[in-house]
């Protein structure tokens, strides 16, 4: 009796997903939202690979100043 209620749960399952998944891909909000979501998170990952660089370069002068400082 176990095994018959797995399989009505995959069922059950398989269809609500089905469901959910032609659900959004035919929504335009749910469409609008992906697209400035993917947006935002390109912006986010430029912005962060851009402060990276600037820190680097940052940690690249303290540390060429601190050399100096400490052969004097």
């Amino acid at each position: 009796m176990a095994g018959g209620g797995n399989f009505i749960h995959r069922v059950v399952s398989y269809v609500a997903n089905e469901l959910i998944v032609n659900g959004l891909a035919n929504s335009p909000s749910f469409q609008r939202f992906a697209v400035r979501t993917a947006r935002r998170i390109e912006e986010f990952s430029d912005i962060a690979a851009q402060k990276k660089k600037e820190l680097a370069e940052h940690m690249k002068d303290v540390t060429k100043n601190f050399e100096s400082f400490k052969n004097s």
